[in-house]
């Protein structure tokens, strides 16, 4: 059983219902950024599944240095905001460095740590210090269990209202594969843990200066992780995944979601009537 952590008006971990981490993977403008978020609010209060928004302000990672990157910092956490306050709904997004954490925390619910910065001492131990929940995406490169030693450094700045992601691991080259054993094994450091499904699809770097995907997956691999009785689900999604600014090959179109979180949903109520409250 992993600790329970409030999170808006909500929990996560222990043995309570799926949350899930949505929206577009990168802040393309305000009105866009509102209009997911409203859509994926009325997705999630029709099926009582807490929501966390999520949208990054800066993409730091990636492929090609012309790639769009996002608003930045200043716009980004202002449009955040409003969709924090217009709505009602936690908000996430990424930090990429200590310099960033102070204001990215007036605003988020959620601090997230990209995968390629997770073994960062200074950047966990800063942004633990901030007092907000912190969700960790696992290294490409990592192994489940050294996951203990990332929560570890943020638990030792007196910060235990941390989330560890499962993101995928690497598998040669351009391909990411998921581990189902992973989830028990993160989940036996006794925090809450998610599962990125559209980043496990991704396809890093496979199209050359931009990275590939394969959304038709992410059905099947959701189901088999919340099976294994994770706390969280993490998905980009997009009203038009084709013409989004950034992963739109490993992203869910909106349309499509109601369906697939009603079989998750369904899925995570079986697993968790068999765990000990």
């Amino acid at each position: 059983m992993t600790r329970e952590i409030s999170i808006g008006n909500f929990m996560i971990g222990g043995n309570r219902p799926l949350v899930l981490i949505a929206g577009p993977c990168v802040i393309e403008n305000e009105a866009a950024t509102l209009h997911h978020a409203e859509r994926l609010m009325t997705i999630c209060n029709g099926l009582s599944i807490p929501l966390i928004f999520k949208a990054s302000y800066d993409k730091a990672n990636r492929t090609s240095i012309n790639a769009y990157r996002g608003p930045g910092l200043r716009e980004g956490l202002a449009i955040l905001r409003k969709v924090k306050e217009s709505l009602g709904v936690p908000v996430i997004s990424d930090v990429h460095s200590i310099e960033q954490i102070a204001p990215a925390a007036e605003v988020l619910d959620v601090l997230q740590i990209p995968a390629f910065l997770c073994r960062q001492t200074d950047l966990l131990s800063a942004a633990a210090r901030s007092g907000r929940v912190i969700n960790v995406k696992k290294g490409q490169f990592l192994a489940p269990w050294d996951m203990k030693n990332v929560a570890g450094k943020i638990a030792a700045s007196g910060n235990e209202n941390i989330i560890l992601t499962e993101r995928g691991a690497s598998f040669g080259y351009n391909n990411l594969v998921v581990d189902m054993r992973s989830f028990p094994v993160m989940r036996a450091t006794g925090y809450p843990v998610v599962f990125d499904a559209t980043h496990s699809v991704q396809l890093p770097g496979g199209q050359g200066d931009s990275s590939g995907g394969q959304r038709e997956f992410v059905e099947y691999l959701s189901r088999a992780a919340v099976a294994t009785g994770i706390d969280g689900v993490f998905m980009e999604v997009h009203e038009d995944p084709d013409k989004a600014f950034c992963d739109g090959p490993n992203s869910i179109p909106l349309n499509e979601l109601p369906l697939l979180l009603k079989t998750l949903k369904a899925v995570d109520s079986a697993v968790k009537l068999r765990v000990p409250a």
